[in-house]
């Protein structure tokens, strides 16, 4: 038991943490008044959404993305529409949740206050909470703790709103199981298909038809327009290459860094735990700490039978197989009473017995790893890295400017930033619009920027454009081949083909439909029906308009008949001929896990219809321009 808590320790601070909306930094007062800059980008209630608080909230999500992506993320999602979007929404939600919680007056306990904040690993220093810490960041945000403490509050009370809508959704085990035997249901099937190309092998077009044909979809053959462009590439690894670190700037980052290199105390110990109530009387404590007591007067005594004890009489089954023992473990990961023993206590030593929210222990500590510090030999390889990256990181910051610079004042050429930067001028091969890219970078900034009517006509450089993290390109048009109309007799086959495809996708249609009506008036048809096959709907063999198709398909009298019509022109007719329905009891564990999935879909779905009867009821007016028009 003990054992558990300790490993799961930091998944609750993490839960915690996460509870806590990252906005509590920035101006949650804002819900109830005028946002500052007077840019409104939505009003919610008579009160404005201002800029800064969107840009905020925007900024705040891309970095997420950045960190959720390793740092991979393309430029054009960061500053799409539909993400400024979605963010807007986001920030428009909260608003309403906000008003809703203050109309309500749903209130938050000093308590679950504390212990919110307790619980922010940001706060905390060796896994406990730190006021000077705690006080020092918030100084850092110029905000005092009772500015903090208000907006978190205000935070938790959204938290309450949402997860009270949220644990509404719930689904009846009878309604779990229809879904399940539905999902479980199988059904036996064989198929006849008619080919739409085989019908079509001897049909003959006509010139005439043909030129109607393509005259009608001649934007089907259409070339795009491309162009061949030359580019250059300035990245962080450029200039990395220009970077080199000393010997003694690695000796002076070691000595100035000693903490850096630290590795702190950490003791490995055994113990055993007897139970103990947290609300316990005073009669049962001191019987429980009688017995510890004596346990360890007798293990002083016998210390080798500390783990003959531990499995005898110890409540912590995690340790008591193992004689109690917790292996090595520093501060900060077990609770503060267990620790501030462990680490007070000699090699070897049986401890006084120590109370805790899990009981009461006895302990002993095995082995103790002193604090020491890596050589620098160990870490000199990590410094320099670290130092050549810091180093790359200002340089790139220098450097992109002036790449930014010279592309733009000296537009006619990129050979003087290529040869000032030691910069590669590459040349692409011929690149479309749509799905091209430039030196396997397919931004889209760039591509709008190369096929824009100017960059055409000048073949002027464009703007330095961030393709990537830390990667910048410019570019200038090489050669250009606007759209091309092919004329008829180069696409003819092509032409004849499509008007077959088409021909014999009809005709497949129409013989089969017949097929189909014999077959259900119980006429035999030409034709064989392939080899039997089983289906189910959780397990997918078809194609999924087949798979509906098959499954909507009444069943009542076998064998019965479903016709499809085939995106390829084919159509293809199903024989069922048999359908096993599985029995469910509302017992079955499957039954409760579809029932929570489904709980937490309604509970999606009625959160979403709470929060749209929220915006209807605070009058939320939109007004972030697009981007483009912004512009």
């Amino acid at each position: 038991m003990f054992e558990a808590v300790r490993n799961n320790k930091r998944i609750a601070q993490i839960i915690l943490a996460i509870l806590i909306v990252p906005f509590a930094f920035f101006g949650m007062d804002a819900y109830f008044s005028d946002a500052p800059g007077g840019n409104e980008v939505a009003v919610v209630a008579g009160t404005p959404i201002g800029a800064l608080e969107f840009e905020q909230a925007l900024r705040d999500q891309q970095d997420r993305l950045r960190a959720a992506a390793g740092g991979e993320v393309d430029r054009a999602l960061l500053e799409s529409e539909a993400l400024r979007r979605s963010v807007l929404d986001n920030v428009i939600n909260r608003r309403v949740l906000a008003l809703y919680a203050a109309d309500n007056r749903f209130s938050v306990t000093p308590q679950e206050l504390q212990e919110t904040i307790a619980a922010v690993p940001s706060f905390q220093e060796d896994g406990r909470f730190s006021l000077e810490r705690y006080e020092m960041l918030l100084r850092a945000q110029g905000m005092t703790p009772a500015m903090f403490e208000s907006r978190l509050a205000q935070d938790v009370r959204i938290q309450h709103v949402s997860l009270a809508v949220g644990d509404a959704g719930f689904a009846p085990l009878s309604s779990a199981r229809r879904f399940l035997e539905a999902q479980l249901e199988e059904r036996t099937v064989s198929e006849l298909r008619l080919s739409g190309a085989g019908l079509a092998a001897d049909l003959q077009v006509g010139d005439d038809e043909i030129g109607t044909w393509y005259a009608a979809n001649a934007a089907r053959f259409q070339r795009p327009a491309r162009l061949q462009a030359e580019y250059v590439v300035f990245d962080r690894e450029a200039v990395e290459k220009q970077v080199s670190v000393g010997e003694d700037e690695i000796r002076a980052f070691y000595d100035g860094n000693p903490g850096r290199f630290g590795v702190a105390e950490e003791r490995q110990a055994r113990h055993i735990l007897l139970e103990l109530a947290a609300d316990a009387d005073a009669a049962e404590v001191e019987r429980v700490m009688g017995e510890a007591r004596a346990i360890a007067e007798q293990l002083r005594k016998d210390p080798s039978a500390f783990a003959e004890v531990a499995k005898e009489k110890s409540k912590d089954s995690g340790s008591a197989s193992r004689g109690g023992d917790l292996g090595f473990f520093g501060r900060g990961a077990m609770v503060a009473s267990f620790e501030d023993a462990a680490f007070s206590q000699q090699k070897d030593e049986i401890g006084e017995p120590v109370r805790s929210d899990f009981g009461v222990h006895v302990i002993q500590v095995t082995a103790i790893k002193p604090a020491s510090t890596r050589p620098f030999d160990d870490v000199r390889g990590e410094i320099e890295t670290e130092l050549r990256s810091q180093a790359a990181s200002r340089l790139f910051a220098e450097q992109a400017e002036q790449f930014a610079n010279m592309v733009y004042e000296q537009p006619d050429s990129l050979a003087p930033v290529a040869e000032a930067l030691k910069l590669e001028i590459r040349t692409t091969d011929w690149v479309s619009r749509n799905g091209g890219d430039v030196g396997g970078y397919g931004s889209e900034r760039l591509l709008d920027a190369l096929f824009a009517d100017d960059a055409v006509a000048s073949a002027r450089n464009t703007e330095a454009i961030e393709v990537a993290p830390n990667t910048l390109v410019a570019a200038r048009v090489k050669a250009f081949e606007a759209a091309v109309q092919p004329p008829l007799d180069e696409v003819r086959d092509q032409v004849v083909a499509e008007l077959r495809r088409e021909a014999g996708a009809k005709r497949a249609q129409e013989r089969g439909g017949a097929m189909l009506a014999a077959l259900d008036k119980g006429e035999a048809v030409e034709g064989n029906f392939g080899a039997v096959r089983k289906l189910q709907r959780a397990a997918p063999g078809l194609p999924g308009e087949a798979m509906q198709a098959v499954f909507s398909a009444p069943a009542a009298k076998l064998p019965a008949h479903v016709g499809l019509a085939l995106p390829d022109g084919d159509y293809v007719i199903y024989r069922i001929e048999a359908v096993d329905r599985p029995q469910i009891t509302d017992g079955d564990e499957r039954v409760r896990a579809v029932a929570e999935q489904y709980g937490q879909v309604l509970a999606e779905r009625d959160f979403a219809a709470f929060i749209a009867e929220l915006r209807k009821r605070y009058e939320v007016q939109v007004k972030l321009a697009p981007r483009q028009a912004q512009q």
